[in-house]
């Protein structure tokens, strides 16, 4: 499932792209791919980041995998090769990280866990891992990349189940900064960005 290019928003124009850390940004189900933009202001200024619209649409806005029975985890990994594809025809970059929210950060890990060669970082905003086994787990097992996981404290979103399946599987795949935050449900606050921006600068030197 191939990602649409003209539907790609960035924060720097392609003649300032090439040879800089670049960051795939991935939204939300029903969202798109201006929402959560303005996130960049409180990120490194060096930071080139491009944020993807997803492929289905759902409601308002757009998914990148459905949520009913017609879900398979053929399509997730369809869609986490489609932005790979893509990636791989953007010009070399410094670094490559992913951030994702809610559903975009499961396409975000499928992403990394497809090709961990490609990922050198990731970022999981009130996310999630798909269940199961995916191609490069016994790579990121052996090359543990550095991984952000922020959560809200009573996210009525993301099942426990999930929660804990994340734990588990960041905790044995990946370099991990955990944080929870009290009182924060499916959302993100400004302790957040501010943990968020300085993992980022760590990843970036």
């Amino acid at each position: 499932m191939r990602i649409d290019p003209d539907r790609v928003v960035w924060s720097a124009p392609e003649s300032e792209r090439a040879g800089r850390p670049l960051m795939l940004m991935m939204h939300g189900h029903g969202s798109n791919e201006t929402v959560g933009f303005d996130l960049r202001h409180q990120l490194p200024a060096d930071l080139v980041i491009a944020s993807i619209r997803a492929p289905l649409r759902a409601g308002p806005g757009y998914a990148w995998f459905p949520l009913d029975a017609t879900l398979s985890l053929e399509q997730i990994d369809d869609v986490s090769h489609g932005v790979l594809e893509w990636l791989e025809e953007q010009p070399a970059a410094s670094s490559v990280g992913v951030l994702g929210f809610s559903q975009g950060s499961a396409i975000a890990l499928q992403t990394m866990r497809l090709a961990p060669a490609w990922i050198d970082y990731g970022v999981v905003l009130s996310g999630f891992v798909v269940p199961g086994a995916a191609a490069g787990d016994a790579e990121l097992r052996s090359r543990r990349p550095p991984v952000f996981w922020g959560r809200g404290e009573f996210d009525p979103i993301i099942p426990s189940f999930l929660v804990q399946a994340t734990q588990a599987w960041l905790s044995r795949h990946t370099s991990l900064t955990q944080r929870t935050y009290p009182g924060l449900g499916h959302n993100v606050n400004a302790t957040e960005l501010a943990d968020l921006a300085a993992f980022i600068q760590d990843q970036l030197g």
